[in-house]
């Protein structure tokens, strides 16, 4: 498929009015996608595990306009006119225009909650943008189905085009926010080992999976829950020029591959080494950038020493990953939960803000409410 696939057959109908609200999870990539091209292209492929109590619900309401102008629209977090949303919005709108012809129709007033806390480094913009996305695709879907003047074709949009297609417009918000859409596990870029996987879209892990990797369990400890100094957009700009740029996004390519045959193998020690050197390439990644950052803190570090020390004492199979933040994701298998859990009450909480931390486990993807 490319882009132009997702440019609708022209249609004349119009809606007054009418509201929808979906919920979106955040997701935990395991090899990470930093670094991308022009048009919300990553450099890289990625995987992700899909949360599940970590998530944005979005609540997107459209009145029709007297006259045909720019955009028009107001956003609110839980309850809250955020204005300080509307440049991220706006440049949003300007990627998709091509591919939702309606937008300057109607004013939208754009109501967000997420289950967690923003800028937290658990990637809101990734549910945030994806909710969005699924919205304005049920506004069009609505548009395009009421149409008369269409063939019984071209009014047909099935569930597969639907998702593809939301996934494709919430990757022009937020790069990850493609993965968000399905669970448990989804791929963003292409690769070869992948069928069907594109740079355009997420989707959903098509090969096997052993039975290790089901209901996997991902305890995020709230190290910072303030805003990042470097925002993740203006990190992804730093790898232009960067030193080992290419050498990385050889690495996340060859790190899919292997993967691959650990998932399908269920070899957990295999799975723990590749997804802890993917969370710390990936800082050092930021590290090494130029102007040079650090998003870990150093409770984060404190942290992640104190998971070596518990799997070398207990043999447990727990890890961490990280995102762009200071934040630390324990994963480990669902028949370790009561065990990890106490480890993370006694040994881990001390290292978060205010001792906070939030359970999640593997989720299946977003949901029309």
């Amino acid at each position: 498929m490319t882009e132009k696939h997702f440019i609708p057959t022209p249609y004349t109908n119009s809606l007054e009015n009418g509201s929808f609200s979906w919920s979106s999870p955040s997701n935990i990539a395991l090899v990470k996608y930093w670094g991308k091209k022009e048009h919300q292209i990553p450099e890289n492929p990625s995987i992700s595990f899909t949360l599940d109590n970590c998530k944005t619900t979005t609540n997107l309401t459209f009145l029709r306009k007297a006259s045909h102008g720019g955009f028009s629209f107001e956003v609110f977090l839980d309850g809250e006119q955020k204005d300080d949303f509307k440049p991220k919005i706006e440049t949003f709108f300007k990627r998709v225009e091509d591919y939702l012809p309606f937008l300057k129709d109607y004013h939208f007033k754009i109501e967000t909650s997420n289950t967690f806390p923003h800028s937290s480094g658990i990637a809101s913009s990734a549910s945030g943008m994806s909710a969005l996305a699924l919205c304005l695709m049920s506004i069009e879907k609505l548009i395009i189905e009421s149409d008369v003047t269409l063939s019984a074709a071209e009014r047909s949009i099935d569930e597969t085009y639907f998702t593809k297609k939301a996934s494709f417009l919430a990757r022009l918000g937020s790069g990850s926010a493609c993965r968000s859409l399905e669970g448990d596990l989804v791929v963003w870029g292409k690769h070869d080992g992948i069928e069907g996987s594109s740079d355009l879209f997420g989707v959903k892990y098509p090969n096997d999976v052993h039975q290790n990797f089901k209901n996997y369990q991902d305890t995020i400890l709230l190290v910072d829950k303030g805003e990042k100094q470097v925002s993740s957009t203006v990190g992804h700009n730093l790898m232009y020029g960067h030193p080992f740029a290419q050498e990385r996004f050889k690495q996340a390519d060859k790190n899919l591959s292997d993967m691959i045959s650990i998932l399908k193998e269920g070899d957990l020690d295999a799975f723990i080494a590749l997804v802890e050197s993917e969370a710390l390439t990936l800082h050092a990644m930021m590290m090494t950038s130029m102007p040079y950052f650090i998003l870990m803190k150093p409770n984060t570090l404190e942290i992640i020493n104190k998971i070596w020390d518990y799997r070398k004492s207990s043999g447990s199979k727990i890890c961490f990953t990280l995102d762009a933040g200071a934040n630390v994701h324990v994963l480990y298998p669902e028949g370790e939960a009561s065990q990890v859990l106490e480890f993370i009450q006694n040994e881990l909480v001390a290292f978060c803000q205010k001792g906070q931390y939030i359970n999640d486990k593997i989720g299946f993807g977003a949901k029309l409410l």
